[in-house]
């Protein structure tokens, strides 16, 4: 057993809130693929066209925590997720009503009586919907059940290097209708033949507290982070893996150092001067001394 299966089994047992503030950086790497096209521009690989750095959204990667929970958590209390592919948000809402005022809630426009129904609707979603009590969510349409702001916010994913994207050819043995003067037909695929991205992160206690967000929410979510793309694998995002996962644990609240001052202690440095084509041709540099004693660095590999 893992010491991140460990805590979560711990954790289980205690529902109580996450009262640490965390940062944490995420990398990531593709391998002869895509992995987040953009589609005002051909679904070619997301760019910075001012440094030619790639990117990927943090809509993106939120996308697949959520898709790792629907696959691991199906039908467990607590860890329902909200935006699910071809869901329709206001029968999401719909189930609060339905659980705290159940004779009208087929009603088609429906709004909290007053505020403290309001605050009981929002507490039902945040205790039911996982994505909820952890990215938040505007739920304020005409089946009303409030806003959250959640204590997990994620960055854009950004290249350790430009990226160069490299279009490719393919053919398929069969044709789209009958009486087609082909026999085959042709395409266009956009891959990059390798990049390593890193994305930072942002766990707020004080958030946390006010959507439920626990100690055993943040260990799942380190969970989904470190295997978002194990049961994702696709032919256009080629070969995608996590590689590195470092936390970086206060030991309060409101935090003991400024964020962007933990984020620069680990840095990635490149090893070689030609093209970058493994996750062994860059080093991972991590000032510990520099950490403070009242945060603790916790990595996984």
């Amino acid at each position: 057993m893992s010491i991140l299966e460990q805590q979560l089994t711990e954790q289980q047992q205690n529902q109580s809130v996450l009262a640490k503030r965390v940062e944490f950086s995420l990398f990531f790497e593709v391998t002869n693929g895509n992995p987040n096209g953009d589609p005002d521009a051909g679904n070619m690989p997301r760019i910075d066209p001012e440094t030619g750095y790639g990117i990927v959204t943090d809509v993106c990667l939120k996308r697949k925590v959520r898709n790792y929970i629907e696959l691991t958590r199906a039908g467990q209390e607590r860890f329902h997720i909200y935006v699910t592919e071809g869901g329709v948000l206001n029968e999401q809402h719909r189930k609060a009503y339905r659980a705290i005022r159940p004779n009208e809630a087929d009603s088609k426009e429906l709004k909290p009586k007053n505020a403290e129904e309001a605050a009981r609707l929002t507490a039902w979603m945040c205790d039911n919907f996982y994505d909820i009590r952890t990215f938040g969510a505007v739920m304020a349409t005409k089946v009303n059940t409030g806003q959250v702001r959640g204590p997990v916010q994620f960055t854009f994913a950004r290249s350790i290097d430009p990226i160069f994207s490299q279009e490719v050819t393919i053919t398929r043995q069969a044709v789209t209708q009958e009486g087609a003067d082909k026999d085959r037909e042709m395409g266009r695929k956009h891959v990059i033949p390798y990049a390593l991205y890193r994305m930072d992160g942002y766990i707020s206690a004080y958030l946390a507290e006010k959507t439920g967000f626990s100690e055993e929410d943040y260990l799942i979510l380190q969970e989904a982070l470190l295997n978002m793309f194990e049961h994702d694998h696709s032919a256009s995002r080629g070969q995608m893996a996590v590689r590195k996962l470092f936390l970086f644990e206060h030991s309060s609240k409101l935090g003991n150092a400024p964020s962007h001052r933990l984020f620069d202690l680990v840095k990635v440095k490149k090893k070689t001067e030609g093209p970058v084509r493994s996750i062994h041709d860059y080093a991972f540099i991590v000032d510990h001394e520099q950490v403070p004693n009242e945060v603790r660095l916790v990595a996984h590999e």
